[in-house]
């Protein structure tokens, strides 16, 4: 019988992580290199705020932010696999987790997130202090979120108050100081991520029922599509509002009318019974982010 930590995931097998050295491949697959889709979910809140500041000359903030959110989601992954090495053992899709399938031991990891922190601490250098003071806080909710599927059926909201967490640093990183339209823009966000999450917790609802974990999909059942319309409707309102705030003018609006749209096709589509066309919708929230970017920097750059 061949033992657990000997089965390779074909993930390992080929693309970028296959082109690793053999030793490298597991960190990479804990660090998830082969799908930067979470990188890219983590850094348009960071990027959203920024634009809609103004930028104010610190084009330098969008690499910046971007090798932050690539460090702590990969940062992320690796603690997050550590906490749910257990659980990962008995679901079908993470079960060839390195450390679920014991290919990486856990004092390994830990100096994994060790070394990923430490370039977080280099972006956070290049903040202002008051950007950086709000940075740091996020690192106590970020620590709780892999226990919140065992004790909540709405993991997906402690996940959107996490992954939005940038929203609240972009706009004091170019201004120096905190204002309402972060604020909002944080609050949309968290809406957002608890839509997209909705959708990629659509795969896992079985493998979830057997091992006892919670996720809005499973409290939501047939009505997950109109729960992720819902919740993609209330973040298109906060983000109009953030930007009313900055320009309050109805063509500023229209700027976010790609990324409704976009939202809406998406709720439209979703199938409660269907995790392969959930997974599609879900990874194309990188799409939505871009428009929403646009509608920011757009609204952003006229203001001043």
């Amino acid at each position: 019988m061949t033992a657990t930590s000997d089965i390779v995931p074909d993930s390992e097998r080929r693309g970028f992580i296959g082109a690793l050295p053999p030793p490298l491949r597991p960190y990479a697959s804990l660090m998830r290199l082969d799908r930067p889709i979470g990188t890219w979910l983590l850094y348009w809140p960071c990027a959203w705020s920024v634009a809609l500041a103004g930028v104010d000359g610190r084009w330098d903030l969008f690499l910046w932010l971007l090798l932050g959110a690539f460090a702590m989601r990969s940062a992320g992954c690796v603690y997050n696999d550590i906490v749910d090495r257990d659980l990962d053992r008995q679901v079908e899709r993470t079960r060839l987790r390195p450390l679920a399938s014991r290919r990486v031991s856990v004092p390994s990891a830990w100096l994994l997130v060790g070394l990923l922190c430490l370039i977080g601490l280099v972006v956070l250098i290049q903040l202002k202090w008051t950007a950086a003071l709000i940075a740091l806080a996020s690192l106590a909710p970020v620590a709780a979120y892999p226990f919140m599927k065992r004790i909540t059926w709405w993991p997906q909201a402690w996940l959107g108050l996490v992954f939005s967490w940038g929203a609240l640093v972009g706009w004091p990183a170019v201004t120096g100081s905190f204002a309402l339209p972060p604020l909002l823009l944080w609050f949309g966000s968290i809406a957002w991520v608890v839509g997209y999450d909705t959708l990629y917790a659509i795969q896992d609802k079985e493998d979830d029922a057997l091992v006892g974990v919670r996720s809005s999909a499973r409290r939501l059942g047939r009505k997950a599509p109109l729960g992720v319309g819902l919740c993609y409707a209330i973040a298109v309102a906060l983000w109009g509002t953030a930007i009313w705030q900055v320009r309050p003018d109805w063509l500023a609006l229209a700027a976010l009318l790609p990324a409704a749209l976009h939202l809406l096709t998406q709720a439209l589509r979703a199938d409660p019974d269907d995790g392969e066309l959930a997974l599609e919708l879900f990874r194309s929230n990188r799409t939505c982010g871009a428009l929403v970017f646009l509608a920011m920097l757009v609204v952003g750059l006229s203001a001043r």
